[in-house]
């Protein structure tokens, strides 16, 4: 469980975040929706101790964030960058190298190694390097590195960017999985469909503010629509659109 409390973030004159509070449960894919620079991706970088707050509060469990960071990487798995792979490393190497860095024991490791591996179904490029992987084979690697160390707290930023549709499948197919497994998964995006197509419960930010929460189905019925386009053009004020 993840729970963003009164969050505050500033770059010199630029306000990136402004008060921003929600809760994310196990079990669930919340959803950060907004437009770009809504302040989606200094949220979960902020949740992933990347960036210090200004001001607020994250807690992981109910734990206020641990000052050692290798502390919080062994709670969290973060996805926020599919680039950074190593290109002479196999997807099999990259794991077992980032397992290392987790401290999970060689004999453990080589059994979470392989479950990785068929989780993500990469038996066929499990030992291929990753140098000319297509932007499905590094999103895959890149999830799997994010998941070798079995966090019941993943981090997504934008992770179906560049993908194709069967990728973009794939990749929803492992995070309900994921899900149903009892992890917390917060998800960021700016594709409306991802969003409901994906998500439980959806936070819409909107200049560094959550302008409202709920599931999908909720926030129509408070906004007064039928979509969750259109309840979100409402929420951000981005256009209008013709109430029911």
């Amino acid at each position: 469980m993840i729970e963003v409390r009164n969050l505050q973030k500033q770059f010199g004159a630029v306000v990136a975040l402004q008060d921003v509070s929600f809760l994310a449960p196990d079990g669930a894919i919340t959803g950060l929706l907004g437009a770009n620079g809504a302040g989606k991706s200094t949220t979960l970088r902020t949740i992933c101790g990347v960036l210090k707050p200004g001001r607020g509060e994250v807690r992981i469990d109910g734990d206020s964030l641990p000052d050692d960071p290798l502390v919080l990487q062994r709670r969290v798995g973060g996805l926020l960058d599919h680039v950074g792979l190593y290109s002479r490393l196999t997807p099999r190497e990259i794991f077992t190298f980032s397992g290392r860095l987790h401290g999970i024991p060689w004999r453990r490791l080589r059994e979470r190694v392989e479950e990785v591996i068929a989780f993500l179904g990469m038996q066929p490029v499990a030992d291929r390097r990753t140098a000319g992987f297509s932007q499905g084979e590094r999103m895959k690697t890149a999830l799997g590195r994010a998941l070798i160390h079995s966090p019941r707290n993943l981090l997504l930023d934008e992770p179906t960017n560049g993908l194709d549709v069967p990728s973009v499948r794939a990749l929803r197919l492992l995070l309900h999985r994921t899900r149903d497994a009892g992890a917390c998964i917060v998800f960021s995006s700016h594709v409306l469909e991802e969003v409901r197509v994906l998500c439980d419960r959806v936070v819409v930010l909107a200049q560094g503010r959550v302008v409202a929460e709920g599931t999908a189905s909720e926030l129509c019925k408070r906004a007064g629509v039928r979509t969750l386009e259109d309840a979100f053009v409402v929420f951000t004020g981005t256009a209008e659109v013709v109430s029911c």
